[in-house]
């Protein structure tokens, strides 16, 4: 069972203000790694993570081709971090892009007037430790 815990939460939803961006890394059709800083990162709902992609096509497509994406989050200071194994899936208009887009406006960080964005819901199939300790599983026993 996956539970966001109130330090996840709070470690998450500020990583932009704190200066530790989380990294999103996913995969092309043939295997080809992408990854990239994202300071829109939130904690979506107990059990999802949510982001704005405004970098283009090229990413989501990857997502829509192969859902499988991590996310890391750490924070050295607080020596606190995280692996999040999820699945995505990607929302170009509708309640979920109003509500999300909404929440990032309220956070001092509005949509991009002249640039085409998404959202991207992961729902967290796996947290870990950095060091890759499996610390919780939506079910027990998966593999990635």
């Amino acid at each position: 069972m996956i539970h966001l815990t109130e330090e996840m939460r709070e470690s998450v939803n500020g990583a932009r203000a704190s200066g530790n961006p989380c990294i999103v890394a996913t995969a092309s059709p043939d295997g080809t790694p992408n990854a990239g800083f994202i300071g829109t990162v939130m904690a979506y709902d107990e059990t999802s993570l949510a982001y704005r992609d405004r970098s283009g096509r090229r990413p989501l497509d990857h997502i829509e081709t192969d859902p499988k994406v991590v996310v890391l989050f750490r924070d050295s200071a607080r020596e606190v971090g995280w692996k999040f194994r999820c699945t995505a899936a990607v929302h170009r208009d509708g309640p979920v892009y109003d509500e999300v887009m909404g929440r990032l406006a309220e956070s001092g960080m509005p949509a991009p007037q002249d640039i085409e964005v998404a959202i991207v819901v992961l729902r967290i199939d796996q947290i870990l430790t950095l060091f890759g300790e499996i610390l919780q599983e939506r079910e027990p026993g998966l593999t990635w």
